[in-house]
């Protein structure tokens, strides 16, 4: 792990003194750096965090680059067949356990047992509820969510798609594929599509 910090700090002054960057490869080795110093640990497991799917690596090559409207529309027409809507149409949980959803960051990390249950982090990126001060702004704000969409079968099943797959509206989206990727399962989506969308979660006061 030293060896990948010096390396990511010697790549970012070499391309600060020269204005460019480096004809060395940095990002292999970086990779080769991970693949010979990273170790499956606690809820980690090596081989899975270092292998891409399709869409990953196309993005991951895209590196500043522009991609063509076909190229992501065909991401995310291929992404949307991915989401798997809930059984029986009941999108909606318990906005309170939604809510603890929302502010837990931990799981999938070396520091977590594993089997340890995911977060979602929700507000990591998104301001969600007035009384949380403490939120990022990557994202859009989702307080009043669905005071101001309502709650038409269209608004749940955008709302849940987008939670489950957020490629499949956004190509190289930097939101976590939740469903896509196992991170939630199908009632901890319930639960944060309840504090969205439900008419007595904070959310929507």
């Amino acid at each position: 792990m030293k060896k990948l910090i010096l390396l990511l700090v010697v790549s970012a002054f070499v391309a600060g003194c020269t204005g460019k960057a480096s004809e060395k490869d940095y990002r292999a080795e970086m990779l080769k750096l991970i693949e010979s110093d990273f170790t499956s640990e606690g809820s980690v497991d090596k081989e899975q965090y270092l292998q891409q799917d399709d869409v990953q690596v196309f993005c991951s090559s895209l590196e500043g680059k522009e991609a063509t409207i076909d190229e992501l529309a065909n991401i995310t027409e291929a992404q949307l067949k991915t989401v798997k809507y809930p059984s029986e149409n009941e999108y909606l949980g318990d906005w309170e356990s939604g809510n603890k959803i929302a502010n837990n960051g931990k799981g999938g990390q070396f520091s977590d047992p594993k089997g340890s249950v995911s977060g979602g982090n929700c507000y990591g990126c998104h301001q969600i509820t007035k009384e949380e001060i403490a939120y990022g702004t990557i994202g859009p704000s989702l307080y009043q969510y669905g005071k101001l969409r309502g709650n038409s079968e269209e608004i749940y099943k955008y709302t849940w798609a987008k939670i489950y797959n957020a490629q499949a509206f956004i190509a190289c989206s930097s939101m976590p594929r939740f469903g896509h990727k196992g991170i939630l399962d199908e009632q901890q989506i319930k639960d944060v599509m309840a504090l969205l969308l439900a008419p007595d979660s904070p959310v929507n006061q």
